[in-house]
């Protein structure tokens, strides 16, 4: 099951927002998998709406009290975390891959199209609930912390999702799994000390978010280096060993026991004709990609763990073919197509 809106936006350019974020990431792989002759018709495997809706209450389960009231009630105070969260003024003060003379919509209208994002996600997971599978073309919003956003997420859709769904369908324990290029730091800081969501993030093993030091000039620590259960960090030039490490870790989170959801943070970013600058240091091939995916897959159908999966990272004009390559498998794996 796949679902995708293809009426709500991927890219930010019509906030003024340049980061490397296309369209085409979501609408290339669609229409890859709407003209295979194998997976006809697309209407078996295709939701094309959002019904679910996630409230401010949902919300309130994963991030401070006065975050909420910023984001649901402060336009003020939402523009300035807007602007922090997707960097949009550089360390001199100027606008940094931002052009508000070129935006067509309010950069607050943004905030509700994430919850859109955290819509999709939460019910996508209801979805993997019943069908046992179910990919959302959008959402792993994994750098959002309890108190503030990060890295161009505003809410933790990943957190909020596993909590509505632990609040609603009495779960007992979800894994996340994030294969993200950069470490799930504000999925790790959001469940620090809840052992009903376990986290396993592999990623590089340096840059951002870990290329600040643990601790602030104040002395405070710095949330970015909270711990998930199981860190795989990946250092520059160790492509080769990504595999065996995943598989490794894998191994790892099963021994602390089953669960009755999985969410995995599925980044393309980790692609080495990804966009983004900062996730320049792990360079998997396609082909690499493909394994890493066929392997989270594997391990949890073999478990008969429902599983949700999210786009998350994925920059640049290219790494459409990271998410179509896994879903023109995966769908005759869930039964449809011929």
């Amino acid at each position: 099951m796949i679902l995708y809106d293809p009426s709500i936006p991927i890219s930010l350019f019509a906030y003024g927002i340049q980061i490397p974020i296309h369209d085409s990431r979501a609408a290339r792989t669609f229409e890859r998998l709407k003209t295979d002759p194998r997976l006809a018709p697309a209407s078996a495997w295709h939701r094309n709406s959002i019904d679910t809706q996630v409230t401010r209450d949902d919300v309130a389960r994963v991030h401070a009290p006065k975050y909420v009231q910023d984001l649901f009630t402060d336009r003020k105070r939402l523009t300035d975390i807007i602007m922090a969260t997707y960097e949009l003024i550089d360390a001199d003060g100027k606008y940094h891959r931002y052009d508000p003379d070129g935006a067509t919509k309010p950069l607050t209208d943004l905030f509700q199209r994430t919850l859109r994002y955290a819509a999709a996600t939460a019910e996508c997971a209801t979805l993997a609930l019943e069908h046992g599978f179910c990919y959302a073309f959008s959402g792993g919003m994994h750098h959002a912390h309890p108190a503030h956003g990060s890295g161009f997420c505003l809410i933790n859709d990943i957190v909020i999702a596993a909590r509505k769904l632990q609040a609603e369908r009495d779960l007992k324990r979800v894994w996340v799994i994030d294969t993200d290029a950069h470490k799930g730091d504000g999925t790790a800081a959001a469940t620090a000390g809840d052992d009903t969501i376990v986290t396993l993030s592999i990623h590089m093993a340096r840059g951002w978010p870990l290329d600040a030091p643990p601790t602030f000039a104040d002395g405070s620590d710095n949330p970015a280096h909270i711990p998930s259960d199981i860190d795989i960090p990946i250092a520059a030039g160790e492509e080769s060993v990504y595999l065996a490490r995943l598989q490794q870790g894998l191994a790892q989170l099963e021994a602390g026991g089953s669960a009755d959801l999985a969410i995995v943070v599925s980044g393309a970013d980790p692609y080495e004709n990804d966009a983004l600058p900062s996730a320049s240091a792990l360079n998997l091939s396609l082909g690499q990609l493909m394994e890493r995916d066929q392997m989270v897959y594997a391990f949890l159908k073999q478990r008969a763990i429902p599983t949700v999966y999210l786009m998350a990272g994925g920059y640049g004009e290219d790494v459409w073919k990271v998410f179509a390559q896994f879903l023109t498998w995966v769908l005759p794996q869930e039964g449809f197509g011929r």
